[in-house]
């Protein structure tokens, strides 16, 4: 699912901004969680529940964060020379 999500912030753009505003947003992670959460019915049909589900988790738990970011900062994306 990683590889998911990085795949399309590298096509946005946001991969790295993502990942830097992940690392310094601190407490500010867990009111996040709660957005999605709540904002799930304003994107069913547009986005999978679960994949809203397993980022909402990413943002509560620090350790899970900080792998992601790290896997952020270190996955090459295909096709991409970053």
């Amino acid at each position: 699912m990683w590889a998911n999500w990085a795949r399309i912030l590298q096509w946005w753009g946001l991969k790295e901004p993502i990942a830097s505003f992940l690392e310094s947003a601190g407490a500010l992670n867990v009111i996040l969680a709660q957005v999605v959460y709540i904002s799930q019915p304003l994107f069913s049909g547009v986005v999978n529940p679960g994949s809203l589900d397993n980022f909402a988790q990413v943002l509560e738990d620090p350790a899970t964060r900080t792998e992601f970011v790290s896997y952020l900062k270190e996955a090459p994306i295909s096709g991409s020379s970053t």
